[in-house]
């Protein structure tokens, strides 16, 4: 089965290894049919420490890294 792969923007770099990053979806409401923004946050493993607030970065899902990593970056996305 393939891995997911997402995108979204490095909110957070406090942590050793660790970075934040927002990943926001849009979808069409089912009733209201009007383009509906949701968001959800993702803690992803960033082994070298290279990303910083506000890059827009790609994310794999991976075998549990920590309690709250499953994610790793894959490469910085280009703007």
């Amino acid at each position: 089965m393939p891995k997911r792969i997402l995108s979204g923007t490095v909110t957070s770099d406090q942590n050793e290894q660790t970075i934040t990053v927002l990943v926001e979806r849009r979808f069409t409401h089912p009733q209201m049919k009007k383009t509906v923004r949701s968001s959800k946050k993702y803690r992803a493993h960033d082994p070298l420490n290279q990303f910083k607030v506000g890059d827009i970065v790609r994310i794999e899902e991976c075998a549990p890294i920590s309690k709250s990593k499953r994610w790793h970056v894959v490469v910085e996305a280009s703007a």
